[in-house]
């Protein structure tokens, strides 16, 4: 199919890929066809010209097999690197263009293996089949800009519909992760699924076993930092995918939550997630995101049935903070995204400790000082929690959680409140105490923490006598 083809609006698309990466794109088509070889630009790169998204990384696809393409790219490039070539995949940096050229393949799993083997194919049209979704099958050739769509993905795209190039029971059986991604595009896209895919997404779902955590994160998580998280998690859901993928979802359907004012905590838990999103101050926060989803994953676990038909869930946010470590570390995440992560889980009910305003300052200070750099997340935590229909009962938890907020900005005023440390250095414990380094300094050094959060900034000359008389009652000796 020419570009002449396509409609005036899509034409136009094109051309503005082409009068963007021109003489990039050319230059490179060029370069391979004097080495005998195709090129065009292929999958996600056409699709977002449609959606008129355009960025400087592009995906091309090739018949040059990888050791080919590196000789064909030597001297042309500015970099290269090959950390992909074990499947077929050469990256090279051009200018300001990040590009991967991978060589027409078709990649299948064993049923036993959790690597794909990558087989290389010969022709364009056989590469597109194997690719995931139609919209991403798309093509187009160069130097000449002849535009390549044998399974429909611009009709798709018009659309708004998932659907596999080939059945999808071929597609998810070649790469069952495949069936994350309809879900991720769920969520980044806000497509809705073809049906004769989501039947087989829910028919083979056991078969995402076979997959690495890693691949299994990566989908998670840009599905979650997508524009439509909702979608793509109900996908997992109702497929029967997040049972194996992240089954402490799905088990919030079956709980109620203590207010009543909801179907259950898993709807719950999605709107919580939507109100999080809509707090976030520039862009992702994945974080955020993370800790609204499962805030809630403890309940299941610590639901009690008491007098008058009430429920209770004590203690779920403890629980939870221990299911959150536990299932973001199996999927292999970053160490300081399951601290983060399991730490506002963990403190997300503390607010409701602080009534209409009893809390001291001190309580307030132990407030910050427990949440450190994740604060000003748990704020917007908190207040995404807040889920009820009562306008009047949210209006007055937003006053209160105002006040707070307040609060803690003119402790951070007048006391430094972020810093958080004792008025006395560990070279001033030590004069004080008339010893040198040693688990005492430790002790000494938490006494101070406790008073300063007890009783703010009292003075250096102070603290000194309160730490000599603490001194006192651990039986040290006096300082020389």
């Amino acid at each position: 199919m020419s570009v002449s083809n396509l409609s005036v609006s899509q034409q136009r698309a094109v051309i503005d890929l082409f009068r963007r990466i021109a003489p990039i794109a050319d230059e490179l088509g060029e370069l391979f066809a004097a080495h005998g070889h195709e090129l065009a630009v292929v999958g996600g790169s056409v699709r977002d010209v449609f959606l008129g998204r355009i960025g400087n990384d592009l995906d091309l696809t090739t018949d040059a097999r990888p050791e080919r393409v590196l000789e064909i790219v030597k001297g042309w490039a500015d970099s290269i690197w090959t950390i992909g070539i074990d499947f077929g995949t050469v990256g090279l940096r051009k200018n300001n263009w990040v590009l991967e050229i991978t060589t027409y393949r078709s990649e299948s799993y064993d049923p036993k293996s959790r690597k794909p083997e990558v087989i290389y194919g010969e022709t364009l049209e056989a590469d597109l089949e194997r690719r995931d979704f139609a919209i991403n099958a798309m093509a187009v050739r160069l130097p000449k800009h002849e535009f390549v769509d044998p399974y429909g993905g611009l009709t798709d795209l018009a659309a708004k519909v998932l659907r596999t190039p080939g059945t999808p029971e071929q597609s998810f059986d070649d790469d069952p992760l495949r069936m994350l991604r309809a879900a991720r595009f769920a969520s980044q896209l806000g497509f809705t699924v073809e049906p004769s895919v989501v039947a087989a997404m829910t028919a083979m779902a056991d078969r995402i076993e076979i997959v690495s955590a890693e691949r299994i994160r990566d989908e998670l998580d840009k599905l979650i930092c997508g524009e439509h998280p909702r979608e793509g998690l109900a996908l997992l859901s109702d497929t029967g995918l997040a049972a194996h993928v992240l089954p402490e979802l799905p088990k919030l359907r079956l709980e109620i939550d203590e207010h009543h004012r909801h179907k259950d905590v898993y709807e719950h838990t999605l709107i919580v997630l939507e109100q999080a999103i809509a707090l976030e101050a520039a862009g992702p926060d994945r974080v955020l995101r993370w800790a609204a989803l499962l805030h809630d994953i403890g309940k299941p676990k610590t639901r009690r049935f008491e007098d008058a038909g009430r429920v209770s869930f004590h203690h779920h946010e403890v629980v939870g903070a221990q299911m959150t470590k536990k299932r973001l570390t199996e999927l292999r995440f970053p160490k300081d995204v399951v601290a983060d992560v399991s730490r506002l889980v963990e403190l997300h009910l503390r607010f409701h400790g602080y009534g209409t305003g009893e809390w001291t300052d001190s309580a307030v200070r132990r407030y910050v000082r427990d949440a450190g750099h994740l604060v000003e997340r748990l704020h917007k935590l908190t207040r995404a929690d807040c889920t009820t229909r009562n306008k009047r009962k949210a209006e007055a938890l937003s006053r209160t959680y105002d006040d707070l907020e307040q609060r803690i900005a003119r402790l951070a005023d007048e006391e430094e409140l972020a810093k958080m440390r004792p008025e006395l250095d560990g070279n001033e414990i030590q004069e004080v105490l008339g010893v040198g380094p040693g688990p005492i300094i430790g002790s000494a050094y938490k006494f101070l923490l406790e008073m300063r959060l007890d009783q703010g900034i009292v003075g250096k000359e102070a603290a000194r006598q309160a730490l000599t008389l603490w001194s006192k009652s651990q039986n040290l000796p006096p300082a020389p």
